[in-house]
């Protein structure tokens, strides 16, 4: 359209970003992945961003019927509701996924289309071992963006993500990076060319097709996993369950759970945040020959107890400060970060994970499995006595 000397162009975002990942995806064959009779998708867009795009991709493109999306009309207040993609605030999709005539997939993605959360059938998958699974199948060639690339040559997590991709790499022999939380970090890796998947546990995952989180494509990469899996039409539906726990058995699970204790008062926070570092100094401070510590009379020593620091590899600034780490020597953390203290208040995350080899102990719920670190970390940061909550505005 044309005013006088100014010209005004209509684009379309959407035509954009089906081409590009139309080049990334086999189109085709998540397509028939979705024409079988034992598949079904749901996606929830939480009335945010990704509502468009998900109708054009899964709807017009790969023929998903129009009742596979959830709240796909993008609102100004997303329909009242908090378009974040985890257990809590996709409760709709959740309860969906884990009744008894449940989807083989769900998925949500964030307002604004960066993040997201992927579901099996009454299955739920962390972000932590979404990004490494989408990892191993890059790397075996099963995903094509990355295959037609040369193969995956590197990986890279949020600190406090757990550990998944690090066994991933170690088995594949990839670069592996663990960053400060900030997207900013893994895309200094992703111009080097040192990774080319990225994730964190906050349910943001991406590649260097948009160095950016992407949560549109975190869940193809998922239908490609599966229509990989399910090449053969004739064979029983490999589920994303069964996916997952086949991950767990050739890499060993990593139970992972974070608490977060929204708008708390700044000078609590603080003061608690103060008290793991002292706690971390007599621990530095009574290390034995072999440079363990205790950690009252828990079982398992600490090997590490710090303040994360990160040099990057690619320009060589410093990043100090990035979050209170316990180390286990089973390889299991407690991970203490503060965040946003404004005039609001702050909020406290505290990650928990365990490492676990063995197959027979791997399908616990996360939360019984992960009990003894959760109580353990409450009782080393007086966390409750410091800020009076008794529970978390949110678990993940």
């Amino acid at each position: 359209t044309t005013f006088g000397d100014f010209t005004l162009s209509v684009i379309s975002s959407t035509d954009d970003y089906v081409a590009l990942l139309s080049s990334m995806f086999d189109f085709p064959a998540l397509k028939s992945l979705l024409a079988r009779p034992d598949f079904s998708i749901l996606f929830d867009a939480m009335s945010g961003v990704t509502g468009p795009y998900a109708r054009r991709i899964l709807v017009e493109e790969l023929g998903a019927p129009e009742s596979a999306l959830m709240r796909a009309v993008p609102l100004e207040d997303f329909g009242g509701g908090h378009p974040d993609p985890n257990l809590t605030y996709a409760k709709q999709l959740v309860d969906r996924c884990f009744a008894p005539e449940a989807p083989a997939m769900g998925a949500a993605s964030d307002g604004d289309g960066d993040r997201n959360m992927i579901l099996g059938n009454n299955f739920f998958v962390t972000p932590s071992d979404s990004v490494a699974v989408i990892a191993a199948y890059a790397a075996k060639g099963a995903i094509p963006y990355f295959k037609a690339k040369g193969g995956l040559k590197g990986i890279a997590r949020s600190m406090p993500t757990a550990g998944a991709t690090d066994r991933v790499a170690a088995k594949l022999g990839l670069e592996h990076f663990e960053t400060p939380t900030g997207w900013k970090f893994f895309g200094n890796l992703m111009d080097a060319g040192r990774v080319q998947v990225c994730g964190e546990e906050s349910f943001g995952t991406g590649s260097d097709h948009v160095r950016e989180k992407d949560g549109i494509f975190a869940v193809l990469c998922w239908l490609q996993i599966l229509a990989f899996e399910n090449a053969d039409a004739s064979k029983p539906l490999v589920t994303i369950e069964s996916i997952v726990t086949a991950f767990w058995k050739e890499y060993g699970r990593n139970y992972f759970s974070r608490y977060d204790y929204e708008t708390v008062e700044t000078d609590a926070a603080m003061a608690m945040m103060a008290h793991v570092a002292a706690v971390q100094d007599g621990l530095n401070a009574a290390k034995d020959a072999d440079g363990k510590m205790a950690l009252g009379d828990f079982p398992i020593k600490v090997v590490v107890a710090d303040d994360f620091e990160y040099t990057d590899p690619v320009d060589g600034s410093v990043a100090k400060g990035q979050g209170k780490r316990f180390v286990f020597e089973d390889h299991s953390r407690i991970v203490f970060r503060l965040s946003g203290t404004g005039s609001s208040g702050a909020t406290i995350r505290m990650y928990v994970e365990k490492y676990e080899a063995e197959e027979a102990k791997q399908k616990e719920d996360a939360q019984i499995a992960l009990k003894p670190f959760i109580d353990l970390a409450l009782a080393t940061s007086k966390l409750q006595e410091f800020t009076g909550r008794e529970k978390p505005t949110v678990i993940t």
